[in-house]
């Protein structure tokens, strides 16, 4: 047995209203898994994360590497989890790492905008860098990767949108 990951979602803004409310709302996780090498060594806003985190909830912030090791230590198989990352690479590394996503796929919550990058969708903004590594997870990986800001919104494939902006 794995540590039982219900929702894997890329979200520029991490723990936030929606993901707090909508989300768990529709996943019922026990935990909350941020996972992140830069706010893991940033006291302030792993701080704030935590403190996001619904009632009953308990969220924690790793870096990449310790969410592979939790992942397969039996320890942590009690825990039905919500993960987040930050960007798709670290999504890519949780993959490359042995992390299955294969009955869950890939949720693209939000990506901010940056210089040079294209607008995919009202809250996901995209270059090639990030559309390589998107394709990786669905291509080498096989996982289906969607675009769905809350529960009640309908998956998007992002190949489907990465193909209509010519990525």
């Amino acid at each position: 047995m794995t540590m039982d990951i219900r929702l894997a979602r890329v979200d520029s803004r991490l723990l936030h209203g929606q993901v707090a409310t909508f989300w768990t709302r529709a996943v019922t996780p026990n935990r909350i898994m941020v996972v992140s090498d830069s706010v893991a060594k940033d006291p302030l806003r792993k701080t704030l994360i935590t403190q996001v985190a619904p009632p009953g909830v308990k969220a924690n912030v790793v870096t990449v590497n310790k969410m592979i090791r939790a992942y397969f230590d039996s320890r942590f198989d009690s825990f039905n989890t919500l993960l987040l990352t930050e960007t798709v690479a670290d999504m890519l590394k949780l993959a490359e790492g042995g992390i299955d996503f294969s009955k869950i796929g890939i949720n693209i919550g939000s990506i901010a905008y940056n210089d040079g990058m294209t607008m995919l969708t009202d809250a996901i903004s995209m270059n090639g860098d990030i559309a390589k590594e998107i394709r990786t997870l669905a291509n080498d990986f096989h996982l289906d990767v969607y675009a769905q800001k809350i529960p009640a919104e309908k998956k998007e494939n992002l190949l489907t949108l990465l193909d209509k902006k010519g990525f």
